[in-house]
């Protein structure tokens, strides 16, 4: 059987795709290191070699076209594999050297990277981890398409059909005003008890806002107005009277400390968030994965606030 020669190359479609990406055939010879002639010519072979149009070039810059956006999709998923094919192989000589892409949540990447980057060093001196944040959202789609190998989640969280090693559980503490009525006793507090408070949360898009409202659900406590972006703001909201709110232990060595605030721990049923390294299906990544979960839990289980 003759193999008939591909009428276009994995360049060319990188080029494309960083065109559809800034829209700008300027921008998008910087981003692929190349000049720009160069990059516009062989975006205008490619377009021959399929004979469909991908841009439409004008004065008011670029578009891409209706079936653009469809061949570019293709293109995506193809350059995906072609990105798996490479990472495979060289996973293959050593699955646990080079770069590996993991996200991480912003409510744990302040608490738990200090000590989880030291004992994956210490683990894996080969390994190269590109740490990334984002909320699970952003995280999950960036498992699906590919642009993350794993990711440090949350499983209260909807995460599809993402495969999870849960990695430990993550307890929540309420947190108060230093001088508020319930902080002048440090005994397990009941859910019940902050019935009627004002509860500070964290905006849409971060699943801890919706892990302390199922918590407290059970409770009538009035959510407050504002919603901040950080557990550490967070913290100084609650330092200033303005409200409580449900503090994970992970945080609390670094946050108790930045704020005039006062601790208390909760009674059973204790409500917590399970912390887990979680990847795509069928990941080539799948076995070093694994293997830097396993580190990542016993690294949960030495520090002093980690996972129980």
């Amino acid at each position: 059987m003759t193999i008939a020669p591909l009428p276009c190359t994995f360049r060319q479609m990188q080029y494309a795709l960083a065109v559809a990406e800034t829209l700008s055939f300027r921008k998008a010879a910087d981003l692929c290191a190349v000049a720009q002639p160069s990059l516009s010519a062989q975006v205008a072979a490619l377009e021959d070699a399929l004979g469909v149009p991908l841009f439409e070039r004008g004065r008011g810059g670029v578009r891409v076209t209706a079936p653009g956006r469809a061949l570019i999709a293709r293109m995506g998923a193809l350059l995906r594999d072609a990105a798996d094919l490479t990472n495979e192989a060289r996973s293959l000589r050593d699955p646990l050297a080079g770069p590996l892409r993991l996200g991480i949540l912003p409510t744990l990447a302040p608490y738990a990277l200090p000590f989880l980057v030291p004992a994956l060093r210490a683990a894996f001196p080969r390994l190269q981890p590109i740490w990334i944040e984002g909320t699970t959202a952003a995280l999950a789609a960036g498992l699906r398409d590919g642009g993350l190998e794993g990711a440090l989640l949350a499983l209260e969280a909807d995460l599809g059909e993402l495969e999870t090693l849960p990695l430990g559980e993550d307890p929540f503490l309420v947190c108060l005003p230093a001088g508020h009525r319930l902080a002048q006793d440090d005994r397990p507090l009941s859910l019940d008890a902050l019935e009627g408070e004002r509860l500070l949360l964290l905006d849409d898009g971060h699943c801890l806002r919706g892990q302390a409202l199922a918590a407290c659900g059970r409770t009538r406590v009035e959510e407050a107005g504002f919603r901040a972006t950080s557990l550490s703001t967070l913290m100084h909201m609650v330092a200033g009277g303005l409200g409580i709110t449900l503090l994970p232990r992970l945080a609390v060595g670094t946050e108790a400390a930045r704020a005039t605030v006062a601790l208390r721990p909760l009674a059973p049923p204790v409500p917590f968030r399970t912390l887990a390294l979680a990847w795509r299906p069928g990941s080539y990544a799948r076995p070093s994965l694994r293997q830097v979960g396993a580190e990542v839990a016993a690294a949960f289980r030495a520090h002093p606030d980690g996972g129980r």
